[in-house]
């Protein structure tokens, strides 16, 4: 099974993977491929323009690789703000859709907090989220996605994954 995790910046997105993920399991999370590639003490969220590059890079290959192997292995991939060719992927491999949102104020706080350099993202996340919400009936014929409530709390996982 493919679950694709979607939601701003400090949302709980890696949270909620490692809590469902098994051993077995793929998590693909861009931040956590940046760390892996980074020198010892590296900022987990504020990578320079170099790391990035070839962490997005060992990214695309792990999709690639592990969307061959979803007869083998669950994997969850964490994709932010995935384009409309990427959804129409991941739906063809009937992905399961996740989306965190605990409420733009939570997350603009968890952010000034922990992360301030992603506020700009947070914007960026909720545009593209009224987006996807307003799209044409068509784009609309997939699944909605499931929604973590406000506040951060998981629904049971008989209700909504």
């Amino acid at each position: 099974m493919l679950y694709v995790i979607t939601g701003p910046p400090a949302s709980g997105k890696t949270t909620y993977a490692m809590a469902r993920a098994k051993p077995s399991d793929i998590v693909i999370d861009y931040d956590r491929i940046a760390v892996a590639l980074a020198g010892p003490g590296a900022d987990s969220h504020g990578h320079d323009r170099v790391l990035k590059r070839v962490a997005h890079k060992a990214r695309f290959a792990a999709i690639a690789e592990a969307l061959d192997r979803l007869d083998e292995t669950d994997v969850y991939l964490i994709h932010s703000m995935p384009a409309e060719h990427n959804m129409a992927r991941y739906r063809s491999l009937d992905a399961r859709v996740v989306t965190l949102d605990p409420g733009r104020q939570v997350v603009e706080a968890r952010c000034r907090a922990e992360r301030p350099q992603l506020l700009a993202v947070v914007g960026k996340w909720y545009a593209w989220h009224a987006r996807q919400q307003a799209a044409p009936p068509a784009a609309a014929a997939a699944p909605a996605p499931a929604t973590a409530p406000p506040g951060g709390g998981a629904r049971p996982a008989s209700r909504a994954w």
